[in-house]
């Protein structure tokens, strides 16, 4: 049996199988690609539902395993030099697992060089630009009385979903196969509806990204994935 004992997350959050992926989550669109990565790997895991409270991602125990204190974080105890290893940062997590596997990766180098391309425009643009139109316009920042916050996200959630849109002619996923890169992209797809901005967006006049998201959680490893750890 793995020892986790070095990991103080684990006194809060104890593993019932410290031999299998420990993961510390909770069902938003960054935290759901690495339960949905998991769920596609085949791979054995443990759900922690760490909530965005201060009281769990804010505390002592979550911030020995991720100073940044934000989700996903996991620990692996089958780590790839034969020690239990922490991660934090979902894109890093989906990479880590795509190697530990040889799988969500595509078949060749370039392939592979393709895949971090894409994954890297959900880390960098998609997510924060996303997530920043959805403050602005479903949360605090809404209240705002000034539009050009809310709208300089709008116009870029409007050219970030453009690129998607070109870039999805032809094809049933964004480097041609499935990989980590839909499955850290389409979530935040996902997001837009929550945050109840489609239509200001024109989501359907998107029908190559329309059918991608549709196509994407029409999977069942992604049904199954999207609410872990549950909610309730």
């Amino acid at each position: 049996m793995a020892d986790l004992s070095a990991f103080p997350i684990t006194k809060r959050w104890p593993a019932a199988n410290p031999d299998v992926i420990q993961l510390y989550s909770f069902p938003t669109p960054n935290g759901v690609k690495v339960s949905i990565a998991l769920e596609e790997l085949g791979l054995d895991y443990e759900p922690h539902k760490v909530t965005l409270a201060d009281e769990d991602v804010k505390s002592d125990a979550f911030l020995s395993l991720n100073p940044n204190n934000k989700i996903p974080a996991i620990i692996d105890p089958n780590g790839p030099d034969g020690a239990p290893v922490g991660l934090f940062e979902s894109g890093a997590i989906l990479i880590y697992l795509a190697e530990k596997t040889g799988k969500l990766m595509g078949q060749t180098a370039t392939d592979n060089a393709h895949t971090i391309q894409w994954l890297m425009f959900q880390m960098g643009g998609v997510g924060p630009m996303f997530g920043q139109l959805g403050f602005f316009a479903k949360f605090a920042g809404a209240e705002i009385e000034d539009p050009r916050p809310r709208e300089r996200y709008i116009n870029e959630a409007k050219r970030l979903l453009a690129v998607m849109e070109k870039q999805m002619e032809g094809k049933d996923w964004i480097t041609g196969e499935f990989s980590i890169a839909d499955i850290a992209i389409v979530p935040w797809l996902n997001g837009l509806d929550f945050y109840g901005v489609k239509d200001t967006l024109g989501w359907d006049d998107h029908p190559n990204v329309v059918a991608w998201h549709k196509r994407f959680y029409a999977r069942p490893a992604v049904e199954k994935g999207k609410n872990i750890p549950a909610r309730d």
